[in-house]
């Protein structure tokens, strides 16, 4: 499988999205991450299958919680300065760049503050930018991250075809960048399928696993994905956030 070498693209970070870069760079991605199956093949069915799933499980999920997500709207809205949603632009299928949405859980200057905190960072390997107890979180933010409610928004990500409801957890730039450094075949293998709202990460152990594992569940989840396997993956998500195994 080709890759993209790190000397030939430039870099990304949160501090820095041109958007001449980011169109370059996805134009390069897109020639090395192969396209789903013809849609009339066995493989093109089951992707339609899956995005029929969750465009059915998005537009439940809102009709049963929207009253959940006004009240957390409110909540942010009256306790901390800044907008009720964040929006940040994530790696896609396929490397296309797009904003995910999540309800705001840190302060409004969390992206500023990022650069004097990475020497914190507790995440092992460092692709990933894990601390346990981040400055940064709000009051309400920290229930919010405890149960994933933050995630909520990202249902309207998968309405618009950005997102699936499993698949690997879309990584900000930052962490792409990183893990294109160290693990290219991982890097490319990722962006071959919808990053997800829930997926192998979120039911294996969050934040308690080390991106290496991180890296090898979603590949293995890339390889072998089924129907009956998101399915399980889905209901395995609600017995995790209950319990809020591996959250903060």
């Amino acid at each position: 499988m080709s890759t993209l070498s790190s000397s030939s693209r430039p870099p990304l970070n949160s501090t820095a999205l041109d958007e001449a870069v980011i169109a370059q760079e996805e134009a390069a991605l897109q020639a090395t991450v192969p396209w789903r199956a013809d849609w009339l093949t066995v493989e093109g069915l089951r992707h339609r299958a899956k995005r029929a799933v969750d465009v059915a499980g998005a537009f439940t999920a809102l009709a049963l919680l929207w009253w959940l997500m006004v009240l957390i709207a409110l909540l942010i809205k009256f306790t901390s300065r800044g907008p009720i949603l964040f929006q940040q632009a994530r790696r896609g299928y396929r490397g296309r760049t797009f904003n995910v949405l999540k309800f705001r859980t840190m302060t409004v200057d969390a992206e500023q503050q990022l650069v004097d905190l990475e020497s914190s960072n507790e995440s092992a390997g460092g692709v990933l930018f894990k601390l346990r107890n981040d400055p940064r979180v709000t009051r309400v933010g920290a229930i919010l991250r405890r149960y994933s409610l933050d995630e909520l928004p990202q249902l309207i990500n998968v309405l618009f075809g950005e997102m699936s409801l499993v698949g690997p957890r879309p990584l900000q730039l930052r962490d792409c960048e990183k893990l294109l450094d160290t693990n290219p075949e991982a890097y490319h293998r990722r962006l071959q399928v919808l990053p997800g709202i829930t997926g192998p990460w979120q039911v294996g152990g969050r934040s308690e696993l080390d991106y290496s594992r991180m890296v090898d569940l979603d590949m293995e989840y890339v390889q072998n994905w089924s129907l009956g396997r998101d399915l399980a993956i889905i209901v395995k998500t609600f017995y995790v956030v209950a319990c809020r195994k591996g959250a903060y």
